[in-house]
């Protein structure tokens, strides 16, 4: 699932080297089929590197761990289960963020789902091979989705899914749990400045020396491009955006996101963009995608629950509206 929010101010792809003071260094690579970037302030640039270096190291393992498009991955490796009516043993992380993704799901009133797969890679293909899908195979795939038929043995950590077929997600709940991973890997190289943009989730330590906080913009729905006027001043938090300026599909007049609707089986149809605030990064990211999905009143009433703050852009009439929680606009700048 893609998200974006773009960071404001020049992205450098080589490390300042600086031994004497402390510097800006910023590193990125393609991970996920996106770039990944990871700023920071140090004052060592044989530190600088050796730490991002370990930071993409920990990104590649939990790829092989989260991605379902690894047929080896541990995911998918979990999914051939599926049906067996067995429990598979699973690794630490993978139990974590299962178990985030079953709290995420109950909060969200069933829409947060990783068991959306089947449906995902429907629309995947639909998009990458240009056809509408029928509403059979939509039926079908959906038939296949229900959280309800994982279950999670809480006392032994192992995992059962009930359905053969079933397939797991992770796109809308592991940039996010990757990205707070990070910046306590940076952490543990005592670099408490950074800032790691995970496929648009974003988290962040402190602040940039002498300012307030890290410069954040805003995509408007639909322009992805076209950025909110005010800037976003966040420091020791998380913030994700979900929208769909970049992957949807087009059929009869209407644009189907490549968010979808449990409930529905289809794309959501109306063109937004959510943009979550929070102090943990795996909740904003399930939290962005959720808000997708559910109305306006209901994603702040959500949002509220969490701890989090929400803005919600919507395209009406070629009109943008913005709604958003009581306390999202104490981050403008």
């Amino acid at each position: 699932m893609l998200h974006r929010l773009l960071l404001t101010g020049t992205i450098f792809f080589l490390a300042i080297i600086s031994n004497a003071q402390t510097r800006r260094f910023s590193f990125s690579q393609q991970k996920m089929g996106s770039p990944l970037s990871i700023i920071f302030y140090d004052n060592d640039s044989m530190h600088a590197v050796n730490a991002a270096g370990d930071c993409f190291k920990l990104v590649d393992s939990f790829v092989n761990i989260f991605s379902d498009y690894i047929d080896t991955s541990e995911l998918n490796l979990l999914c051939t289960t599926a049906g067996k009516n067995i429990y598979a043993n699973v690794s630490p992380a993978l139990y974590d963020i299962l178990v985030e993704s079953q709290r995420a799901y109950k909060l969200s009133q069933n829409v947060f789902d990783i068991s959306i797969a089947p449906l995902s890679r429907l629309w995947r293909k639909s998009r990458r091979e240009n056809y509408f899908p029928s509403d059979s195979s939509i039926r079908h795939m959906q038939s296949l989705v229900g959280f309800k038929n994982i279950i999670i043995d809480t006392i032994l950590r192992k995992v059962k899914l009930l359905t053969p077929g079933m397939q797991l997600d992770l796109g809308g709940i592991a940039q996010g749990y990757i990205a707070g991973k990070l910046i306590e890997r940076l952490y543990d190289w005592s670099i408490s400045k950074a800032l790691v943009d995970v496929s648009g989730d974003i988290a962040m330590s402190g602040s940039p020396p002498g300012k307030n906080g890290w410069s954040i913009g805003i995509n408007l729905p639909g322009k992805p491009d076209a950025l909110q006027k005010e800037k976003l001043i966040l420091h020791d938090c998380t913030a994700s955006t979900s929208g769909d300026a970049y992957q949807y599909i087009e059929h009869n007049g209407k644009r189907y996101s490549h968010i979808i609707d449990p409930r529905t089986g289809y794309g959501v149809t109306s063109q937004k963009n959510v943009t979550v605030i929070s102090s943990n990064s795996t909740t904003a990211d399930w939290l962005a995608t959720a808000c997708s999905i559910l109305g306006v009143r209901q994603s702040k009433k959500l949002a509220r629950k969490m701890d989090a703050e929400v803005l919600i852009a919507q395209e009406k009439n070629g009109q943008i509206k913005v709604d958003a929680t009581r306390r999202f606009k104490f981050h403008y700048q």
